[in-house]
């Protein structure tokens, strides 16, 4: 594993006669993975920040294959729900190295995480509510936590995703130094931990780092020598636009270090966009074409059900013609068969010009692609194809409408 590896992986990058290849075999939708890159993205971020505990944001992507892929590399994982924490065990996880970042917890997530760590204490159970705390306490649970820090500075690549100043998470800043007192005579109180947004790029930098700062000169204030870590969270983000630069990962951490700076607590870090985003492709068929005074039209088979965060964060993901890259570019619409305006993947976006049957590329797939693919209009879930050492094996198969009808018919029987 080299930490000179591209820091940013293009979709003009990937082998298009093995993406046409598996579109053939497997049909379309089709997510692609590649977790040599997956592996390649994390070694480099660790080796920027060579004296950190780095664990991974499993709400990224919560695949087998990938968290396999990462626990082989030495990454410890991260986790938001109780089905995240599952599946990292089931990956392959020593419960007694996870992380439970509960945010407004249901009763069952607590129940779980409350039964888990009785049985591996060394589980850490973050809060970012004093209810939280007060209710695994009634559960039973005396073991290792954390607080969910609010430093009121938001920051990332869309306001959705700015956690940092959004109320929904953590324990407010002036309320945390009382808040740890209280919960070291209850539990073992073993850090602090703050995340406060996500897709941070370099003009996001100084402001990430001045909630760094913050947060660390919150750890200092409730003893740091008494806390085994300070989690500073992920939010390291990837150029998703063809225009904009990587992050040098070294200056990131050189300038994460000065922001932290003198602390006894171990630095925790949680990288998940980062490690993911761009070892993943959507292959999609056009279908349509469709010439209108607006705009030429390109109809495929991928639509806000396969991929929702254009809909939902106006993100921008490139765009590529995997059938034929060379020919002349031009400005078109590409949506898909939903019945909403909002099924769009782009406007007006310059592309070697489709033609139905071709194959597309829907490129920085990895982060939040999967985990938020859904049925809407019935529509089946993709499958999805593993790459690793050039050799590709399907990890989720294509669900089919058995498998969409499956939970009403269950319930009738």
């Amino acid at each position: 594993m080299s930490h000179s590896s591209p820091a940013v992986r293009r979709v003009a990058d990937w082998d298009f006669d093995q993406l046409s290849s598996l579109a053939a075999e497997h049909g379309t939708p089709l997510y692609v993975v590649d977790l040599d890159r997956v592996a390649e993205n994390y070694e480099r971020f660790a080796s920027a920040f060579p004296d950190a505990h780095v664990m991974y944001a499993a709400k990224a992507h919560t695949g087998r294959a990938v968290l396999e892929t990462l626990l082989d590399a030495g990454a410890d994982i991260e986790c938001a729900a109780r089905g995240e924490l599952q599946r990292a065990i089931q990956a392959g996880a020593d419960p007694d190295t996870l992380q439970y970042t509960a945010v407004n917890p249901p009763d069952a997530d607590l129940d779980y995480a409350a039964e888990l760590g009785a049985d591996h204490p060394g589980l850490t159970v973050t809060g970012g509510a004093r209810d939280t705390f007060d209710r695994l306490e009634a559960r039973g649970y005396d073991g290792r936590v954390a607080i969910r820090v609010n430093p009121g500075i938001g920051t990332g690549h869309h306001e959705k995703v700015a956690t940092g100043k959004d109320a929904k998470f953590g324990i407010p800043y002036d309320e945390v130094a009382e808040l740890a007192e209280d919960l070291r005579e209850r539990f073992d109180l073993v850090g602090l931990h703050a995340h406060v947004g996500s897709g941070v790029l370099h003009d996001d930098l100084e402001d990430h780092c001045r909630a760094i700062a913050k947060v660390a000169d919150l750890a200092r204030e409730v003893d740091d020598a008494d806390l085994e870590f300070v989690d500073f969270g992920g939010g390291f983000g990837v150029p998703y636009r063809e225009d904009e630069e990587p992050l040098d990962m070294d200056v990131v951490g050189e300038k994460v270090r000065e922001a932290v700076g003198d602390l006894a607590a171990q630095i925790k870090l949680e990288p998940g966009r980062y490690v993911v985003a761009d070892s993943e492709v959507i292959l999609t068929g056009v279908n349509t074409v469709k010439e209108t005074p607006e705009a030429t039209v390109v109809g495929v088979d991928a639509s806000l059900a396969t991929l929702i965060r254009p809909a939902m964060f106006d993100s921008y993901h490139p765009i590529a013609n995997v059938s034929a890259p060379d020919r002349a570019v031009e400005p078109v619409a590409v949506g898909g068969p939903c019945c909403t305006s909002a099924d769009v993947f782009c406007t007006d976006r310059p592309v070697a010009r489709p033609e139905r049957e071709d194959l597309l590329a829907i490129g920085n797939a990895g982060a939040y692609g999967y985990e938020l693919a859904n049925q809407f209009h019935s529509q089946p879930r993709p499958a999805e194809v593993a790459v690793e050492g050039g050799e590709p094996r399907v990890v989720r198969r294509r669900e089919t409408m058995d498998d969409v009808t499956r939970v009403e018919r269950e319930a009738e029987e």
